[in-house]
C-alpha cells in the first residue's frame, strides 16, 4: 500500500474560547503534526501548551468506535431506533417536558443548531441546556439586561490598544495564555497598565502592576465603589449617559448607598485602602480601559449582578464599543459563543431570540415550520439533573460532556443518572458519565469534525477535518438528524452536510431582522458549499444589506426597546453559603495550566501531565499550621455536598481561610478528587449559573502510613485504596497509591496488582521487617513491563529511571535487570525534575542548572534552553526559580 500525499489543513483549536487558528499537517505516512496558523487573527501563529500538544491527542487509544446498547456492541440502526423510540414514547406518554438534552460548548455550531431545533422546535420542549451554563451564563444574562442582547462589544485588538486592562476573576496567563501574551506585548511596547482582581496570587498576578486580592464574592461592592468614585472624581461621560443609556441615576444612587466610603469598600473587600484608591484613580484617569472578566465573576450565585456592576462602570464613562475600551467576557470553551447564537441554553431561542417575546417564538416557529415549538424556557442544568433524579425527566441525552464529574453536587448527579429511565451518551471515549448510559453513540472528535465555531470576540472560524472518521464514529449533527428522522421529523432534518445546516442557521439570523438583533450573519445565508469550505475567520454581525462591523455598542443604538443601553442597579449581597464552625474554610475551584475539563483529552498526553501530575489543594501556611498539614500530606476535604482527597501544597499565594482545588480530576485519573462532588448546586436566580467559587469546607490530614508507585503499561482503575492518582508517561502510566493501613497490609493490597504476571516473569523483594516491597515484571523480550515500589510514608526511592525504561522499551542489560528492584540506574542518569515548560519539556533541574551557569533572567533562560519562549505560561515559575537561586546565593 502506497503512502497518501501529505496534506495541510487550516482548522481551529478545540480548547478555550480564544479560538486559535491551527495548521494541521498529515505526513505521507499518516503522522500528524500541528503548529499555530500565522494567518489567523486570533493568535497569529502562537499556541499554548495544550494547543501545541494537539497532535498527541488524535490517536485511537481509549476511543469507543461502535454503538453500544447496555454495554454491548450494537448496530447504528438498532441504537438509533431505540433512542428515537424511547424519546418518542416518553414525550407521548408524559409530555415533551419529560425528555431533555445536555450538550456541550465543544460541539460545533452546526451540531448545536440541529440539537436545539430538534428539542425546541419539534419535540416541543426547551429542556436543552449546555455545560456552558457552568461557565458563562451569568455573562449572557448580564449582557441581555444591559444591552438587550447577548453581545460582547469588543475585540482582541482592544487589548493591543488599551492603556489599562483590568483582569477580574481571570487567570488569563493559564486559562487564555495567547491573549495574556498579547497583553504582555502591549505592556512592553506601549506601557499598558495591568490590574488583577483575584483572591489568589495566580500566574497572572505575577506579572501585573497592581494585584487586589479581593475577598471572594465581593465583586459588586468593588465595582459599585468604582462607580461611586467616578462620580466623585468628575469622570462620568454625561453626554454618553444622556444620549445612549437609561436608568443611570437609579444605578448610581444605589451604588453610592451600597459602597459607603472608600474605607468601607476596602474593609468589605479586604484589600488595602491605598491599593483600592490607586485602582479607582487609574480607571478614572485612563480613557482606554478594558475590563476582562471570566469565571471568577461568572461562577457565582450573584454572577449576573457582578457582570452588570462591571458594565455599569463602562457605560458611565462611555468606554464601550471604541478602540481600547469595553467590558470583555472571555469564555472557557471553544464554541460557547456559537452555542449562544443558536439558542443552546434552555432559556434562549435560536438566533438571539427570546421566549420572553411571543413574536420571537412565532417567528422561529414559522421559519422552522414547527407549530409545536416550545413556548416557555426549559430546565437549566442543575434543575435538569434534579428533575432526572426525581423521575420527572424520563429520557436524557448527554452529548460531548461529563456531568458526573463537572456538575456541582456531582454525587447527586450520578444518582440522578442512575435513577433516570433512559440515558443516552454521545461521546468519543468512556467517562464517568458513560457508565450510566443505556445507549452509547460514538461521535467524531477534533481532527474529524467539520463545521464552525465562534470565539470570545464573536469571530467565526472553520473547524475542518484532516482525519477520516474511525470505526463507526459519526458527526454529532448526523447522529441528531438520524434520530430526528426516526421520530418522524425527517423532512425538517434532511441536510447533505454541515454547509446546508450553516446556511439555514445564517438565514434564520437574518429572518425578519432589520437591525433589531445584532446577531445577523445573513451575508452568509446563500454561501455555496465550496465557499463554505474556504470561509475565512470573521466577526459577526455580517448582515446582508448593511456594512459589517467588528465593535458593537459605541454611541448606540443598542438592541433594546428604546435603543439605549441600560444601567442595572445592583447591590452587594451576602455569599450564598457562609462558613461556620463545621465548615470553616472557603473552597475555590478552577483550571490549571495544562489540563482541559475532565481530562478526557489532555490527561492522556505525558507532557501535559508532567507539570501537575496529581490533584493538589492549595492551602495558606496559617491554615496548614492550624490543621496540622504539611506539603505533600494527603488531605480529606468535606463540604455539605460530599468529600474528596488531594495532596496539600502550602503556598502564600492563597488567601488565609481559603483553599483552591482544580476542577479536572475525574474517576478515570484519581480516586475521589473531583471538585464537582464538593461544589454547591446553589444558582444565580437570573442566569442559573452555579456557585463554584465560594463553598464552605473543612480540611483534615489523612493519617497515611504507606505509599506506593506502580509503573505500568496497563490502563487500570485500582480499587480498595484510600487514594490513588495516575499520570500518563511515555509508554504507559505511573500510579501513586497510599493507604491508612499498616505498611504490611499495604504491601498485601499492592501485590494483587502484579497478579497478571507469571512467577517466572517476576522479580520480588520484601525487607525483613515487612515494611518495604519491590517488584518488577520482565517480558519475554527482556523489556520491563511493570515495576512496583511500596514503602512507609516518605521512604520511596526515585522512580525516574524506571519510568524511562517503560518509555524506551529497550531490552534490559544484566546490570539493569539486577538494579530494577532498587529503582536506581546502575549508571548515573540526570533527572530533569518536575516539568516547568510543557511546550519544550524543560524540567526544574534543567532550569536550576542553567541559572547556576550564569543565566539571570527569564529571557536568558529562553535563549539558552527555550523554556518560556512559546506560550509563556511558565514564565512566572521560571522567574521564581531565578529569585530563589538569588536568595540562596545571598545567604
Amino acid at each position: 500500500m502506497q503512502d497518501l500525499p501529505a496534506t495541510e489543513v487550516r482548522t481551529t483549536c478545540p480548547y478555550c474560547g480564544v479560538g486559535c487558528g491551527v495548521l494541521a499537517r498529515v505526513a505521507a505516512n499518516g503522522e500528524v503534526s500541528v503548529c499555530g496558523d500565522p494567518a489567523h487573527p486570533a493568535n497569529f501563529g502562537r499556541l499554548c501548551s495544550k494547543g501545541s500538544a494537539l497532535a498527541e491527542t488524535v490517536g485511537l487509544e481509549g476511543r469507543v468506535l461502535h454503538p453500544e446498547i447496555g454495554g454491548k456492541r450494537a448496530s447504528w440502526g438498532e441504537a438509533l431506533d431505540l433512542v428515537a423510540k424511547k424519546f418518542s414514547q416518553a414525550a407521548a406518554e408524559f409530555g415533551p417536558d419529560s425528555v431533555g438534552f445536555y450538550i456541550s460548548g465543544q460541539m460545533l455550531t452546526e451540531d448545536y443548531y440541529v440539537a436545539n431545533k430538534l428539542m425546541k422546535g419539534f419535540i416541543g420542549s426547551a429542556n436543552i441546556d449546555t455545560n456552558s451554563r457552568l461557565c458563562m451564563a451569568s455573562s449572557v444574562a448580564g449582557h441581555k439586561r444591559a444591552f438587550g442582547e447577548d453581545i460582547v462589544p469588543g475585540t482582541y485588538e482592544d487589548l493591543d490598544e488599551a492603556d489599562l486592562v483590568i483582569l477580574v476573576g481571570s487567570n488569563l496567563a493559564w486559562c487564555h495564555p495567547i491573549l495574556y501574551q498579547r497583553l504582555l506585548t502591549a505592556r512592553k511596547e506601549r506601557g499598558t497598565k495591568i490590574v488583577v482582581i483575584d483572591p489568589r496570587r495566580s500566574a497572572t498576578a505575577d506579572e501585573c502592576d497592581l494585584h487586589l486580592a479581593i475577598r471572594p464574592g465581593m465583586d459588586v461592592l468593588m465595582f459599585n465603589g468604582l462607580l461611586m468614585h467616578l462620580g466623585q472624581a468628575g469622570a462620568l461621560d454625561r453626554d454618553f449617559i444622556g444620549s445612549a443609556t437609561s436608568a443611570f441615576e437609579e444605578a448610581h444612587a444605589l451604588a453610592v448607598a451600597d459602597a459607603g466610603t472608600l474605607e468601607d469598600v476596602a474593609r468589605g473587600c479586604d484589600v488595602s485602602q491605598a491599593d483600592l484608591r490607586l485602582f479607582y484613580e487609574l480607571f478614572a484617569a485612563t480613557e482606554r480601559s478594558v475590563t476582562v472578566y471570566s469565571q471568577g465573576v461568572n461562577q457565582s450565585a450573584h454572577g449576573t449582578d457582578n457582570v452588570n456592576a462591571i458594565i455599569n462602570c463602562h457605560l458611565a464613562t462611555g468606554r464601550i464599543g471604541k478602540p481600547g475600551m469595553g467590558p470583555f467576557s472571555v469564555t472557557g470553551q471553544p464554541n460557547a459563543m456559537g452555542g449562544r447564537e443558536v439558542g443552546g441554553l434552555a432559556n434562549q431561542l435560536a438566533a438571539h431570540m427570546s421566549f420572553e417575546n411571543p413574536a420571537d417564538i412565532d417567528r422561529v416557529a414559522r421559519f422552522w415550520k414547527a407549530p409545536d415549538i416550545a413556548r416557555k424556557a426549559g430546565l437549566k442544568a442543575v434543575d435538569l439533573f434534579r428533575a432526572a433524579g426525581e423521575g420527572r425527566i424520563k429520557a436524557l441525552w448527554i452529548m460531548g460532556t461529563n456531568p458526573a464529574v463537572s456538575m456541582p453536587d456531582a454525587g447527586r448527579v450520578r444518582a440522578a443518572l442512575k435513577n433516570c429511565d433512559f440515558v443516552v451518551v454521545s461521546d468519543v471515549t468512556r467517562t464517568d458519565t458513560t457508565r450510566f448510559a443505556d445507549v452509547f453513540l460514538p461521535a467524531a472528535t477534533w481532527g474529524e469534525k467539520d463545521g464552525t465555531v465562534t470565539n470570545s470576540e464573536r469571530r467565526l472560524s472553520r473547524q475542518r477535518p484532516f482525519l477520516p472518521l474511525p470505526g463507526e464514529a459519526r458527526a454529532d449533527w448526523r447522529i441528531i438528524c438520524d434520530v430526528a428522522g426516526r421520530m418522524g421529523f425527517g423532512e425538517a432534518f434532511y441536510y447533505d452536510g454541515p454547509a446546508a445546516i450553516f446556511r439555514e442557521h445564517a438565514a434564520l439570523s437574518a429572518f425578519e431582522n432589520d437591525g433589531e438583533r445584532f446577531f445577523d450573519i445573513g451575508a452568509l445565508a446563500d454561501i455555496e458549499s465550496e465557499a463554505y469550505e474556504r470561509i475565512a475567520p470573521g466577526h459577526w454581525p455580517m448582515p446582508k444589506a448593511r456594512p459589517a462591523r467588528s465593535r458593537l455598542g459605541g454611541a448606540g443604538p443598542f438592541p433594546t426597546a428604546n435603543g439605549r443601553a441600560h444601567f442595572v442597579p445592583v447591590r452587594q449581597e451576602g455569599v450564598a453559603l457562609a462558613v461556620d464552625a463545621a465548615y470553616p474554610i472557603v473552597l475555590n475551584t478552577g483550571r490549571v495550566r495544562d489540563q482541559w475539563h475532565t481530562m478526557t483529552r489532555t490527561g492522556r498526553v505525558p507532557r501535559l501531565m508532567s507539570h501537575m501530575s496529581e490533584p493538589v489543594v492549595d492551602v495558606h501556611p496559617t491554615d496548614a499550621a492550624a490543621n496540622d498539614l504539611s506539603d505533600g500530606d494527603l488531605a480529606r476535604l468535606t463540604s455539605p455536598y460530599g468529600f474528596g482527597r488531594a495532596r496539600v501544597r502550602v503556598t502564600d499565594a492563597q488567601r488565609p481561610g481559603e483553599v483552591f482545588l482544580p476542577m479536572h480530576w475525574s474517576g478515570h485519573f484519581a480516586a475521589n478528587a473531583g471538585a464537582g462532588t464538593l461544589s454547591a448546586p446553589i444558582c444565580d436566580v437570573y442566569s442559573g449559573q452555579p456557585e463554584l467559587k465560594h463553598v464552605p469546607l473543612k480540611i483534615v490530614r489523612e493519617e497515611i502510613s504507606w505509599q506506593g508507585t506502580l509503573i505500568t503499561r496497563r490502563d487500570l482503575r485500582p480499587t480498595g485504596f484510600v487514594h490513588w492518582s495516575r499520570q500518563a508517561v511515555p509508554g504507559g502510566w505511573v500510579y501513586e497509591l497510599c493507604g491508612t493501613e499498616t505498611p504490611d497490609q499495604g504491601i498485601l493490597l499492592c501485590r494483587q496488582l502484579m497478579s497478571p504476571y507469571r512467577r517466572e516473569q517476576l522479580l520480588e523483594y520484601t525487607d525483613r521487617r515487612g515494611l518495604n516491597y519491590r517488584a518488577a515484571a520482565v517480558d519475554d523480550d527482556s523489556t520491563m513491563a511493570e515495576a512496583l515500589l511500596v514503602a512507609p510514608q516518605g521512604q520511596l526511592p526515585p522512580r525516574d529511571w524506571l519510568v524511562s525504561l517503560l518509555g524506551s522499551r529497550q531490552p534490559l542489560s544484566g546490570a539493569e535487570r539486577m538494579a530494577l528492584l532498587s529503582g536506581r540506574s546502575p549508571v548515573p542518569m540526570p533527572a530533569v525534575g518536575r516539568i516547568i515548560c510543557s511546550c519544550f519539556n524543560v524540567g526544574v533541574n534543567q532550569i536550576t542548572a542553567t541559572v547556576a551557569a550564569g543565566c539571570q533572567s527569564v529571557e536568558e533562560i529562553g535563549e539558552r534552553i527555550r523554556a518560556g519562549t512559546n506560550c509563556g505560561t511558565c514564565r512566572s515559575e521560571i522567574r521564581k526559580i531565578i529569585d530563589e537561586a538569588r536568595l540562596l546565593a545571598a545567604e
